[in-house]
């Protein structure tokens, strides 16, 4: 329900008027939004009274256009009524449109981001990957139970769309949803992405939402410690389903390499490096971005140790690697043999890569960034904690250099 609805008919000049009739318009305003739409009728500024928003006098002109604007006014207090009766949200754009007798179900929002959501399906493998693309669908999915949570209809027009929606959607998701801070923040991102690009098509004239945003909240990474690494490492695990899947979790904890991009991997992503010392050359599946990391020896002993394995030869894959499901159901087995009190993901073996191994051996965050495959180093800071241990080494060899010597004290005569 709009809180105010006021019209006008008013004369818009043209730049270089000097004189003679011009077109008559009706301004139509909601809530403080306003637009415009011509009629088919010219009046004389001189004679024009702009409070009545009327052609002044009797004359036979006059009121032949008189009464056709008073035929407009009834049109669109008429439209104004079937609106409401409607019981959805009406903005300034959509009262036009419907006085207009324009039909806005060939622009309904989730037929678009149903639409932009299927031309992301056929372009996985070259502009997107399977994850980002199931993600959106998610979006899709909250964003067609909240329109009938709210609106009580399966989908609403594009010029119903205002800054309410945005604000509306957002609690409806923390809310009725109890979903996180951050992965609401995506959904937002998403649906923003397909109003950006009904902008560009020109099917909305600005984007109702440019003025929300939401903050991310930045979450505390979680790693192996050395100790931790060191004692998965040692570990004496008989069952070889067990066995395989701790190796290849250390296996991501020296490469940083992800569960899928570790998946993809052959021998030809094996190369012989500047170094003339063995490199993994490879692309993020999740962005595309090149990973080139150069081989430390435990993950070369990691990939000698199953060069043999009848899964490997058969697939011709470079590890012997179980569906993403197995791999972490086996990995909870693993932290309570090791006694780690950690949930084991190969995130936590992506963060171990990039602080444990990396980071708090004094590689530099560039070169970090540039062996997970980030585009940003803000992401690699994300991901990289400096321990304590490097704080105090660092800080130790500044305490050195601030020593102050002992002076002798000085005799009162």
């Amino acid at each position: 329900m709009t809180r105010t609805f006021d019209y006008l008919f008013t004369l818009r000049k043209p730049k270089n008027y000097v004189n003679g009739t011009v077109k008559i318009y009706l301004r139509i305003t909601i809530d403080g939004q306003r637009c415009e739409t011509a009629t088919a009728q010219f009046a004389d500024p001189e004679l024009w009274d702009i409070k009545a928003g009327r052609v002044k006098g009797k004359s036979e002109e006059a009121r032949s256009i008189n009464s056709y604007l008073d035929i407009l006014q009834a049109k669109l207090y008429e439209s104004h009524a079937e609106l409401l009766q409607a019981n959805i949200p009406i903005t300034a754009v959509l009262l036009r449109n419907k006085f207009n007798g324009k039909d806005d179900r060939s622009r309904k929002l989730i037929e678009i981001v149903t639409a932009y959501h299927k031309n992301m399906e056929k372009l996985v493998g070259r502009d997107y990957v399977d994850i980002t693309v199931r993600k959106f669908h998610t979006t899709l999915l909250h964003l067609t139970s909240f329109i009938k949570w709210k609106y009580n209809t399966p989908d609403i027009s594009l010029s119903q769309l205002k800054y309410e929606f945005i604000t509306d959607f957002e609690f409806y998701l923390k809310t009725e949803k109890n979903i996180g801070n951050n992965t609401v923040a995506k959904h937002i991102q998403n649906t923003n992405r397909v109003i950006n690009e009904c902008v560009d098509k020109a099917w909305l004239s600005s984007n109702p939402f440019i003025n929300f945003s939401v903050k991310t909240e930045v979450r505390e990474r979680v790693f192996l410690s050395e100790d931790e690494l060191e004692a998965m490492i040692q570990k004496e695990i008989s069952v070889e389903r067990i066995s395989i899947v701790r190796d290849i979790f250390v296996f991501s904890c020296f490469t940083g390499l992800s569960y899928v991009d570790i998946a993809n991997l052959t021998t030809q992503n094996i190369v012989t490096g500047i170094d003339k010392e063995k490199w993994i050359h490879t692309s993020r599946q999740k962005t595309g971005t090149a990973s080139h990391v150069p081989l430390l020896p435990q993950p070369l002993e990691i990939i000698n140790k199953y060069s043999d394995h009848p899964k490997v030869i058969n697939t011709g894959k470079l590890l012997p690697i179980l569906s993403n499901q197995r791999m972490n159901s086996y990995l909870k087995e693993i932290a309570d043999l090791c006694n780690i009190n950690k949930i084991l993901t190969f995130h936590i073996a992506r963060h171990t890569f990039a602080t444990t191994i990396t980071l708090n051996n004094d590689v530099p965050i560039e070169s970090v960034s540039k062996m997970l495959g980030h585009k940003k180093l803000q992401t690699t800071q994300h991901y990289a904690k400096i321990l304590d241990k490097k704080v105090s080494n660092d800080m130790q060899i500044l305490r050195s250099k601030f020593k102050i010597k002992k002076e002798p004290k000085l005799k009162v005569k």
